[in-house]
């Protein structure tokens, strides 16, 4: 490896770094993806020689070799075995048998033992103990020692946290960290998660991680992304053993959306005011799902199926009010609308509802409207909103469900959104916040969030 002298971002476990660049194929490249895919710069060109070489700082997380496009780059990576803490010594004249670190112990690891004498005192399964120290901070009778890793306190309200925006995937921290169980690898993302449970706080995954993707987080965010990503981990799961059975459910749920809207529309129409609606369909909602789901499921928590779910998008003109002034012409960012004198509008499929129209007309001749179901304190309503400009609006992605297929950069009117390194990114400057790309997401991973509901 090349020996160049600079100081290493982050501290590392020690690694042993093997490659091999072919400098032939190297050559045709012009690009260089390589350089721009290092998190740590270790990949540059030499300017004695012109070759590509990897200094070493390089900790091998072979990003480098994966965005060679001719495979030039072999890289072989050895890491040591973590430094893990020993099993925590119980001194048995010390222990008072009081079940404080029974209580606290998070695998069952500790149980209370008695001797031929009568006195008790507390025992360890080295197999269960997954050196966490949870007992040590808890034994009122200092009776446990504990190693020199892990930290014998910890910040009160504080846990250790992934951001996957920004995890680069190495699994470094998975191979620095001490605790075992503490950090687990994600079957749907393929990224490391921390259980928060388990996580004794020593900040060894965070001083090796060569993207700070790994900082402190508040714990009651801490424990609701973890159970967000257990919850995505069980759902693969079923999936993977009971796919079809679990797609004629989800079908269903699909079903029963879908006829109770085309319902509650038909009522909203008779009211022709312009005036926002809403219907709370809770229990309508709830009878009918467990009527149509497998004996086997049981509708629990009605409101954790979806915060905001968009069903349609609709455009109305009134001939009747139209002056045929061609304002809501100019400004179609689709060219959805024609106008035939001396008043006629006729409305194309390619309209996307961005509700620009209906800010320039100045009979409202126009009509744009969302109908959506929206939780709402632990109810769920049926809405139709009124759109009478650009929406004001928060775009969200969910990186689990994301596949990175391209549909919505498709048909994107506004050349907002586009895939890059197979994340899509969203051009906040860009977006007119027509939702077009939340309908036809065919995951649900995007959800644009209205801010006036």
């Amino acid at each position: 490896m090349e020996d160049i002298p600079i100081e290493t971002p982050k501290p590392l476990r020690d690694v042993e770094v093997d490659y091999n660049i072919d400098q032939s194929k190297c050559d045709k490249c012009k690009d260089k993806p390589c350089l721009e895919s290092c998190p740590i710069d270790a990949v540059f060109i030499d300017p004695n020689d012109g070759h590509t070489k990897i200094k070493n700082t390089c900790f091998g997380c072979v990003l480098c070799r994966n965005a060679c496009p001719y495979d030039a780059i072999e890289m072989t990576t050895t890491f040591s075995p973590p430094i893990q803490e020993n099993v925590p010594n119980i001194n048995t004249k010390l222990c008072k048998a009081c079940g404080a670190c029974v209580m606290a112990c998070k695998t069952g690891a500790i149980h209370l033992k008695s001797t031929s004498d009568g006195a008790a005192y507390s025992e360890i399964d080295e197999d269960k103990c997954v050196r966490c120290g949870y007992c040590f901070r808890v034994c009122p009778t200092d009776a446990i020692k504990y190693g020199p890793i892990l930290p014998k306190s910890i910040k009160g309200g504080k846990a250790i946290a992934i951001n996957h925006d920004d995890c680069i995937g190495c699994m470094t921290c998975s191979r620095v960290c001490p605790a075992k169980g503490a950090i687990e690898v994600s079957k749907i993302s393929k990224l490391p998660y921390i259980n928060p449970a388990y996580c004794a706080r020593c900040e060894e995954c965070m001083h090796s991680c060569p993207s700070t993707a790994i900082k402190y987080s508040s714990r009651k965010k801490a424990y609701a992304n973890y159970s967000k990503i257990k919850s995505y981990e069980m759902v693969a799961e079923i999936a993977a053993t009971d796919t079809k059975h679990l797609a004629s459910d989800i079908s269903k749920l699909d079903e029963v959306y879908i006829s109770l809207s085309s319902y509650l529309s038909s009522k909203f129409d008779e009211d022709y005011s312009r005036n926002d609606k809403e219907l709370n369909v809770t229990d309508k909602l709830k009878i009918d799902l467990e009527l149509l789901i497998n004996e086997d499921m049981e509708v629990e928590a009605l409101e954790d199926l979806f915060d905001s779910y968009l069903i349609k998008s609709e455009i109305k003109a009134y001939n009747n009010l139209c002056i045929g002034c061609g304002e809501c012409l100019e400004v179609c960012p689709v060219d959805a609308l024609d106008l035939e004198l001396p008043s006629n509008i006729t409305i194309k499929d390619n309209c996307i509802h961005c509700g620009k129209c209906v800010s320039v007309c100045p009979v409202d001749a126009l009509e744009v409207y969302d109908e959506f179901f929206k939780t709402r304190e632990n109810e769920i309503y049926y809405c139709r909103s009124f759109v009478h400009n650009i929406r004001d609006a928060n775009f969200n992605i969910s990186n689990y469900k994301c596949q990175a297929c391209g549909i919505c950069t498709n048909f994107c009117p506004s050349d907002a959104i586009k895939i890059e390194d197979d994340k899509l990114v969203f051009n906040e400057d860009k977006c007119i916040y027509c939702r077009n790309c939340e309908l036809i997401c065919p995951v649900k991973a995007i959800n644009i969030n209205v801010n006036k509901f």
